[in-house]
């Protein structure tokens, strides 16, 4: 279980009880008209990051107002384990910022409850063209534009060398290594290694359930919003999780929630405590410079015969279907997915550009890590995966549930069988199936 997947919890809570509210506020007023702006106008932009991040952002913004003097863009931004909560309060306020970073299935969650902009409706100010066919339809819900990708991202095994090297436990072939393999170099590595480090940082997350059941012909969601495992797929991811944490190649249970909440730089692999590490290829920066260490990517476990990766837009910039200046939203939006100089300032922060042009634009200026991330993102691409289904409404819940209840497999309150059992009921609850 992650950080992220803890997370999911607040997030699902909050958004739960604040669209209903949405719905509520969207009944009583009449959506806002997008007037001809002759004159100045100001817009909101939220995301979530850490510092590095909103430097970077706030640089593109003056690249931004710079180009069109009449928008004013006001920054709003913060830690991720607060960014959805807020952000569903705003929502059900009817004070939504104009331009919204969304990550996950947050696009399908608050575009099918009219929170979110149909995007042909500002095709003239919004220039999507150059964006790759896929990443275009990440961002679509019911065949309707509603999110613009930011760039690409995939999971991978990020790996400390040092570690291995100082653990005397050779690198696997990434080609060819299972999942048991990966478990056993886990565990020589936490066995030859000081007290306190570990050949994992996590155990299994959210994400990886995915893809887990696609790597056995299977899905997390079907293309019309079903779930698309069955128990014995749960049950052995669950498993299997437990396995990590009782044979010491992952941290105990109790050190595993103890880490769920703390930053980048206080994780395992951000401290330099950990000889890999399940995660998401965009942080393969930030743990490289908070560990000092030149890491590196690995492709998943158990890839072969049947890949379970996928590419995944990072996040995606979205417009409220509340705003007043939606015109400002989408040239701000069209500004940082295709101008040269917002992609020389973000370049891989939000992931791999979903824009050829701009990944060219940036391919010289990348940090060493940067380059391994996109050479790591290029060889996914070339890989023939099965399809992506975005998740049905309520799907943001499931995460919650898949972190709540992978924590009670980890102290034992629940056996893994007794545990897929209750996500699958749970599950289907949450997306009404």
């Amino acid at each position: 279980m992650t950080r992220k997947s803890l997370r999911h919890i607040r997030k699902s809570i909050a958004f739960v009880a604040a669209v209903s509210m949405f719905g509520l506020t969207a009944a009583c007023s009449s959506p806002s008209s997008n007037q001809a702006e002759d004159g100045p106008v100001e817009i909101r932009f939220s995301w979530w990051g850490n510092a590095t991040r909103a430097e970077l952002t706030n640089k593109a913004i003056k690249e931004f107002e710079a180009a069109n003097p009449n928008i004013k863009v006001k920054p709003e931004y913060g830690d991720i384990g607060g960014y959805f909560d807020k952000l569903a309060t705003q929502v059900a306020a009817n004070d939504a910022p104009d331009v919204i970073t969304m990550g996950g299935a947050y696009p399908a969650e608050y575009a099918n409850r009219g929170a979110l902009l149909d995007l042909s409706e500002v095709d003239g100010s919004l220039d999507l063209s150059k964006m790759d066919q896929g990443a275009l339809e990440n961002g679509q819900v019911q065949g309707k534009q509603y999110g613009v990708s930011t760039g690409a991202n995939a999971l991978a095994i990020v790996v400390n060398p040092a570690v291995f090297q100082a653990a005397g436990v050779a690198l696997p072939d990434d080609s060819t290594w299972s999942w048991d393999d990966f478990a056993k170099t886990a565990e020589d590595i936490t066995a030859k290694s000081p007290k306190g480090t570990y050949g994992t940082a996590t155990v299994l997350t959210h994400d990886s359930l995915d893809a887990f059941a696609r790597q056995r012909g299977k899905s997390l969601y079907t293309q019309d919003g079903q779930l698309g495992l069955d128990k014995e797929t749960v049950q052995d991811y669950f498993d299997f999780s437990l396995k990590l944490s009782e044979s010491g190649a992952a941290p105990s249970a109790s050190e595993t929630v103890e880490k769920l909440n703390v930053s980048t730089e206080q994780t395992l692999m951000g401290m330099g405590q950990a000889g890999m590490m399940l995660t998401w290829t965009n942080s393969l920066t930030a743990l490289s410079k908070a560990s000092g260490a030149e890491l590196k990517l690995l492709k998943l476990p158990g890839e072969t015969p049947t890949p379970g990766i996928w590419l995944q837009s990072s996040q995606f910039y979205t417009i409220s279907a509340r705003s007043k200046h939606t015109d400002a939203a989408a040239k701000l939006v069209s500004f940082l997915v295709n101008n040269e100089a917002a992609a020389k300032i973000i370049q891989s922060d939000r992931g791999v550009p979903s824009n050829s042009g701009m990944r060219t634009a940036i391919q010289d200026l990348l940090t060493p890590q940067g380059k391994v991330e996109a050479a790591y993102i290029d060889q996914i691409g070339k890989m023939d995966f099965a399809p992506t289904f975005i998740g049905p409404t309520g799907s943001t819940a499931v995460s919650e549930i898949t972190a709540r209840i992978n924590t009670e497999v980890l102290f034992k309150r629940l056996t893994p069988e007794k545990a897929a059992e209750q996500w699958l009921s749970e599950s289907k609850a949450a997306i009404g199936k």
